[in-house]
């Protein structure tokens, strides 16, 4: 108990903080002791949401973060969590409004505050444009994960591994994306359809670009080990987290609208979520959780790729919050429980969605 307090202590003091604001807010704006405790709720339910669908965004922050050094895992830790707090949660609606309505960033606070119902119509309209850009930049992370030709681990085995015959192929992963990106844009109107086919291409382009930015980082940094140089950086893996936790946002952010308009609620709701996310985040890399847990990875980029897809399907069709989240939580679940099965029967056949030759060769390694 205590070792699990250190590691989510900060996440509590900020929760407490973030209602006592919730109290403050909903006693000014509303007056009544039952205005203030409904808007005290729509908070909590909203941190709530936050976390249910970020969840395997920890533990794909700490599968990147793990092959990080220790100076750039405090600063994502530190800096990534300001971009993602007050970034996503607060500047990119405000944004998005900005731009929607051709007005300055001033009035589109203006706008949230004094006319939510209009700020969130304008931040919905823009979904197309995101569930586009955010959905293919999902697919991507999660679809590179599987296609690797030196994975050798499976949870799923027989498509992880009917996968991983096609990983070979340069770009396969590219190409599936962009038919995906297609199919669904004949779903739509002509006029989103553009809009949509847009944005995921340039998902995809960020994607590929943040991946090219790492790799030139990393052949620079071998040249300077090589001249005998000491390198401690982390700066492209940093980017891709960065971007790599904008994208998860969109689904929360859009989402939140559907519990309320206010954008110092959802502000509020959405920020005490993130610091959950970071706060699993630092335990998964302190405890070596996902060393521990072998299929844990695996059930996080499916949810990754379920989440991918579900963005990008709901370009056209709505699809509620609550699935979502429960999606990524069952598949998250269902991994670790193979992960602690496995753990328990390594001699055994754990079941068809467990590697058998794999859990021999563990336990007699």
């Amino acid at each position: 108990m205590q070792t699990l307090l250190h590691y989510y202590k900060a996440a509590v003091i900020f929760t407490l903080v973030c209602l006592g604001l919730a109290v403050w807010y909903g006693w000014e704006s509303t007056g009544t002791l039952t205005g203030t405790l409904s808007l005290l709720w729509i908070v909590f339910v909203l941190s709530i949401l936050e976390i249910s669908l970020s969840f395997d965004n920890a533990v794909v922050n700490a599968t990147v973060l793990r092959e990080m050094d220790e100076v750039w895992q405090k600063r994502f830790l530190t800096w990534g969590i300001a971009i993602a707090v007050f970034g996503m949660r607060i500047v990119f609606p405000i944004a998005i409004v900005a731009i929607a309505a051709n007005i300055g960033p001033v009035e589109a606070i203006r706008l949230s505050l004094n006319d939510p119902e209009q700020y969130e119509r304008l931040v919905s309209g823009a979904h197309v444009g995101i569930a586009g850009f955010g959905g293919a930049f999902l697919a991507m992370v999660g679809l590179t994960f599987f296609f690797d030709s030196d994975k050798d681990v499976h949870w799923i085995r027989v498509v992880e591994r009917g996968i991983k015959k096609f990983s070979t192929i340069p770009a396969v992963e590219i190409g599936l994306v962009l038919l995906i990106i297609y199919f669904v844009s004949t779903l739509l109107a002509p006029a989103d359809a553009m809009t949509f086919l847009t944005a995921g291409i340039l998902g995809l382009v960020t994607y590929i670009g943040v991946h090219a930015l790492g790799a030139i980082i990393e052949q620079w940094e071998e040249k300077k080990r090589a001249a005998g140089a000491v390198v401690r950086s982390g700066l492209g893996g940093f980017l891709y987290l960065e971007v790599l936790d904008s994208s998860f946002s969109f689904d929360g952010v859009i989402g939140a609208f559907a519990l309320s308009n206010n954008m110092i609620v959802i502000a509020i709701g959405l920020s005490v979520g993130a610091m959950f996310v970071r706060s699993m985040t630092i335990h998964l890399v302190r405890k070596g959780t996902l060393a521990q847990y072998r299929y844990l990875e695996h059930g996080a980029f499916w949810a990754i790729m379920a989440l991918g897809a579900i963005m990008l399907l709901s370009a056209r069709y709505h699809i509620p919050e609550t699935i979502t989240g429960l999606i990524g939580a069952v598949l998250i679940g269902l991994s670790l429980w193979w992960s602690i099965r496995h753990n328990k029967r390594s001699t055994e056949p754990v079941s068809p969605f467990g590697d058998v030759d794999e859990a021999v060769d563990a336990s007699s390694s």
